[in-house]
């Protein structure tokens, strides 16, 4: 029986931690839901993680701006080059659909950056800078921007910029020749629900935002007006990350979606619980289909196994993953073998490697 070989990276803080590798590679035993340490990668807090749509290159946050790297055969990292983003180290990249930008989003700055993506993978020039605007110095976390996530719209015409300290989502229209990006709209969240991340349907009709702060998913429909030429984005769904009972104080984290687009997953800080939804294929709608604990402190990503039968929860604060094997239908997760020790880990990708 010929299996899919897979292996997953896990980006890292390395500030205040002995090791000096941001980016640590596994390989991923399908059969049994576990990870096995392959190699680290020399990289100075690694926020986040992103694999370029040709699956070809990885591109990582670095205190120095971004970094690109060659994804080999074995799924090992080659560095290719870094380039500054001129601002405050980024919390979030992602490239357009032609990897041809790559997106980088700044909390702490406020900072929206777009950089060119050569053809052999490397990163060029900043085409455009953008500061998102706020109620100024008086405000506290809310009410100032932070830029918390950048994604393209799957027909790769709009960047969303999901900014949690000012409760909206600000759509650009990007420029593919000149790598410019003019704001054409903004999706408005309710007051301080601090919108985290985003994902799309596989096709494109659908986007999901996960709230940090008010602990649930808005589900929009995405279209775009023929008559006027602009974005539209109708919200058809709120839905909570929580159970009725949970702990006070917690925070939505992670959002990702299974490899065949049929489940997307959460988690909770505080609450320190994972939760799965199945995805309607026709009409994007979510129904929870657990939500459980993770054994484990502040759960900042969590994510499916690309066979949906197993789970991996990253635990920022204890410095653990924990691995459980899913019942989908049954809506049960059984914790499987011990927990990892890894410090301070921020995201997880898998990637199948191929036999070219």
């Amino acid at each position: 029986m010929n299996r899919d070989k897979y292996v997953a990276y896990v980006s890292t803080y390395t500030s205040g931690n002995k090791s000096s590798c941001g980016i640590r590679i596994y390989d991923v035993d399908m059969e049994n839901g576990r990870f096995k340490e392959k190699d680290q990668v020399e990289i100075t807090n690694s926020s986040y993680v992103t694999i370029s749509h040709n699956q070809k290159f990885l591109y990582s946050i670095t205190d120095f701006g971004v970094e690109s790297y060659k994804i080999l055969k074995d799924g090992s990292l080659e560095a290719l080059n870094h380039a500054s983003i001129n601002g405050m180290r980024g919390c979030y990249l992602s490239t357009d659909y032609d990897d041809r930008f790559l997106f980088v989003a700044g909390y702490h700055d406020a900072k929206l950056t777009a950089l060119r993506v050569n053809e052999d993978g490397t990163i060029g020039e900043i085409t455009d800078e953008i500061f998102h605007k706020g109620l100024g110095s008086i405000a506290e976390r809310n009410f100032r921007p932070h830029i918390s996530c950048v994604k393209m719209t799957r027909d790769n015409r709009f960047l969303c910029a999901a900014d949690l300290g000012m409760d909206h989502i600000v759509i650009y229209e990007l420029d593919h020749v000149t790598g410019k990006l003019h704001q054409v709209d903004i999706v408005r969240s309710e007051q301080e629900s601090a919108p985290r991340h985003l994902k799309f349907s596989k096709d494109g009709q659908y986007m999901y935002a996960v709230h940090e702060l008010k602990n649930y998913i808005d589900v929009y429909r995405y279209y775009v007006d023929q008559k006027h030429n602009t974005p539209e984005f109708e919200k058809i769904q709120t839905i909570s990350t929580l159970n009725d009972y949970h702990a006070g104080g917690s925070a939505a984290s992670a959002l990702n979606i299974s490899n065949d687009f049929k489940y997307l997953c959460s988690s909770n800080a505080g609450d320190n619980s994972v939760v799965l939804y199945s995805i309607d294929q026709k009409t994007g709608l979510l129904t929870k289909i657990l939500c459980l604990p993770v054994s484990g402190d502040y759960p900042k990503d969590a994510t499916l196994f690309p066979d949906n039968k197993h789970l991996v929860s990253l635990n920022h604060e204890s410095n653990t993953m924990t691995f459980f094997t899913v019942d989908l239908k049954k809506g049960t997760i059984v914790m499987n073998g011990k927990e990892m020790n890894v410090d301070q880990p921020n995201c997880v990708i898998f990637h199948k490697l191929t036999e070219e």
